[in-house]
């Protein structure tokens, strides 16, 4: 087996070799094109020739070498920009559809403009996919220039834009957006009524910005669209107030990793008693128990400032990889009005889902797929199972210097506390910048509390606010910076010794460059190293380190704190094997994050094929593929987006409780797709029906008056949001009694609601 991987990895860096080998002889060939003796006007010639040769048929291939040339002329003339030869070796790897680790300061934005111009030239247009809006706007008018020098058109889409202007940002060759606003986009544009109403065009070529934020971390998150919503009557602050009652080992249980409760039968009786309902798990109680379980996980699991804020009123959720508020980002309902009931807050219910979508199933809509992020390699494998795309490392453009030290471990929280503020004092003092990543708000307003009481001034990045977040970012490196900040994921600014000062980056060169503390290591080693590449950006010197603590809630869940038996001390601990333990902790944290989206995945895409089948004839509708009267057209469109959303409530119900049918050894995930396709297969049937009853209801009418008097019309309003896939997951731990007992009350409502969904089968 061992002989086997390493053939298979001397196998893959041969092939990776001689990757790179191509990639340098075309960017020789591409630098031997010398424009500089054009002018504008000729080289505007040039650009036109080829768009008319991509738009005849000719290959983009052959068209690579040109097209590459005009632009590196065109930065060069329009922003002062020569492209190096690895941007170039970067660009070529992303026509070819590939994912390029390429690290932090290579200067990916300008990397992307050659593979986005060349594809672009067919004009069917090509989207920059980045993180957020300030992203997406900034680069859009940082190389908008060069687009615009070659003839092209570029736009920014930002959330808030008007239909009109959304419309118009999309038609242009190079289109800047966030991947959730074009997916938000996608869904208003499936349940439009009028084509005029739509804003997206066909899709063609996607560059994916951040990818591994984007396409792993944020990839299995449902973006949803729903109709107007209502104050919801959920009686929450009494489940709130039984779930403060109940005690952890005494009355409820975790799962293995911390990520699920469970009521005991003690926590049953317990809830029985407080709530005076009788039996909890009799059929009539099944909203209560439901409403129980919410309570329980938002009261045992969620915590305030780590998972979540309270801001003006209302629940800001915080985004699990990046530490920042996630904006516009809910619960699946009953845990939003649970979290909103334990904070004392009114909820509001989240309305009918008309459409969803998982941003995975949204990116993989596009012919054309590629991707860029400073960390790719650790997740290769991933990458490759489920998008198909090949992760090639492009060399760096000076040799990384950066000196990352091993982890610093330590017994305690408060001996960790301790060293931190004093190495960071004692470097602050030398004038060395350094930045700081912690694990949640309230670790980073804790630490920048105790750094103030230690004299040391600091800046604090722990909510959303991307442009200021840029500017505070971009200053990092300046001489005596202290900047605390949540993980660094999507960031998307370079931090550059002095602040960008020549002299200033001199001084700080000399201080041995940006010192990056990390207070925790991540699940994922992924999200450590993209704090790590904060340091050594184009060879600059730079250092980084971890402090560990025992203490540490991914130290508590492996039970590492468990197997030292040191005693408590304040000094760290010097151990190899320990920190051998923690990598090992991270692969396999890692491996379980994987299947666990490979699990996921099973259950959505499913739905998924289900939803593209519909969206084809209800685009052929809508486009007017099939000769119709226009109350035909307006009736077919209404009962398909009705019957669909029906069809999604039906499946977020099976998807709720279908893992008890492995109590009955039967595979969740297959009973799942036997019973969502019977459903879907009897859709066609009910839409045929009641369009027919309308239709002939209206008379033949074509009047739209008409069709208001009969309800065939948009909602009066929708509303967009992410759900936090985070709790979406299959149970897998150990069943108590009364879970079996719930799985058979279960069946017996699942047979009681067989006439209401029609199904013959359940």
């Amino acid at each position: 087996m061992k002989f086997a991987s390493q053939l298979l990895h001397r196998f893959k860096d041969r092939d990776y070799q001689n990757k790179l080998n191509d990639y340098r002889n075309k960017t020789e060939l591409i630098k031997k094109r010398n424009l500089e003796a054009r002018d504008d006007g000729q080289l505007r010639a040039e650009s036109l020739r080829l768009r008319k040769e991509a738009k005849s048929g000719t290959s983009l291939d052959e068209l690579l070498i040109d097209a590459y040339a005009l632009v590196c002329e065109a930065a060069k003339r329009t922003l002062g920009l020569q492209p190096y030869d690895v941007q170039i070796m970067a660009a070529i790897a992303l026509h070819e559809r590939f994912l390029i680790e390429q690290h932090t300061g290579e200067g990916k934005t300008l990397s992307a403009v050659m593979p986005a111009y060349l594809n672009a030239l067919t004009g069917e247009g090509v989207h920059v996919l980045t993180f957020n809006d300030y992203l997406a706007k900034r680069d859009a008018e940082w190389m908008g220039p060069i687009y615009r020098f070659l003839g092209l058109t570029v736009h920014a889409v930002q959330s808030g834009m008007s239909l009109i202007d959304k419309r118009e940002a999309y038609d242009k060759d190079v289109t800047y957006v966030t991947a959730k606003e074009a997916g938000f986009d996608y869904l208003r544009d499936t349940i439009a009524l009028n084509e005029a109403d739509t804003v997206h065009r066909p899709f063609h070529y996607v560059l994916v910005d951040e990818a591994d934020s984007l396409l792993l971390d944020e990839a299995r998150v449902p973006l949803v669209i729903t109709g107007e919503s209502d104050s919801s009557g959920h009686d929450g602050i009494r489940f709130a107030d039984v779930a403060r009652q109940l005690e952890p080992a005494l009355h409820y249980d975790f799962d293995e990793f911390r990520r699920n409760v469970y009521l005991n039968e003690a926590g049953a009786l317990k809830a029985e008693s407080l709530l005076g309902c009788g039996n909890l798990y009799d059929s009539q109680n099944s909203h209560l128990l439901t409403s129980l379980n919410c309570a329980l996980h938002v009261e045992s699991l969620l915590k305030k400032d780590v998972d979540y804020l309270v801001r003006d009123g209302s629940i800001e959720l915080i985004e699990e990889y990046t530490g920042r508020v996630a904006e516009n980002k809910y619960l699946p309902d009953g845990l939003q009005a649970a979290l909103a009931a334990k904070e004392g807050l009114q909820s509001t219910a989240g309305g009918k889902i008309l459409g969803t979508i998982t941003l995975q199933h949204f990116i993989r809509l596009y012919p054309g797929i590629c991707g860029m992020t400073a960390t790719a390699l650790a997740s290769a494998m991933e990458f490759e199972a489920i998008y198909e795309l090949q992760v090639i490392p492009i060399p760096p453009h000076r040799p990384n210097i950066r000196i990352d030290h091993p982890h610093r471990i330590f017994t305690h929280q408060e001996a960790k506390l301790t060293a931190l503020v004093h190495e960071i004092t004692s470097v602050h003092a030398t004038g060395r910048p350094i930045l700081i990543g912690t694990s949640s708000v309230e670790e980073s307003d804790r630490l920048a509390a105790a750094l103030a009481a230690a004299d040391v001034p600091c800046q604090v990045l722990n909510a959303k606010n991307d442009a200021r977040e840029a500017e505070i970012i971009a200053r990092a490196g300046e001489i005596g910076a202290v900047t605390v900040s949540t993980n660094m994921a999507g960031r998307g600014v370079d931090i550059r010794l002095g602040g960008g000062n020549p002299a200033q980056a001199e001084a700080v060169a000399k201080l041995c460059g940006l010192y990056v503390i990390g207070t925790h290591v991540n699940e994922s080693v992924r999200i450590d190293d993209q704090l790590r590449g904060r340091s050594g950006r184009q060879g600059d010197p730079g250092a980084s380190v971890f402090f560990v603590s025992l203490e540490d809630e991914l130290m508590i869940r492996f039970g590492i704190h468990n197997l030292v038996r040191a005693s408590r001390q304040q000094e760290a601990l010097e151990d190899s094997a320990l920190r051998g333990k923690i990598a090992h902790i991270q692969r396999v944290m890692m491996g379980q994050n994987f299947q666990l989206r490979q699990e996921l995945h099973r259950y959505s895409d499913m739905v998924e094929d289900q939803r593209r089948i519909l969206y084809e004839e209800r685009l052929g509708i809508l486009k007017g593929a099939q000769p119709m009267s226009p109350s035909e057209q307006r009736v077919r469109l209404f009962y398909i987006d009705e019957f669909w959303a029906d069809h999604l409530a039906y499946v977020s119900y099976l998807r709720e409780g279908i893992h008890l049918e492995s109590l009955a050894s039967r595979s969740p995930i297959d009973e799942f797709h036997v019973q969502i396709t019977e459903a879907f297969e009897q859709l066609p049937d009910r839409i045929n029906r009641a369009s027919t009853l309308m239709l002939a209801r209206l008379g033949g009418s074509n009047d739209p008056a008409q069709w208001e008097t009969f309800g065939l019309k948009s909602p009066t309003s929708t509303r967009t949001y992410i759900i936090n896939d985070q709790y979406i997951q299959n149970k897998r731990s150990s069943w108590t009694a009364e879970t079996v007992m719930a799985y058979w009350i279960r069946k017996l409502l699942r047979l009681a609601l067989r006439p209401v969904f029609k199904l013959s089968k359940f």
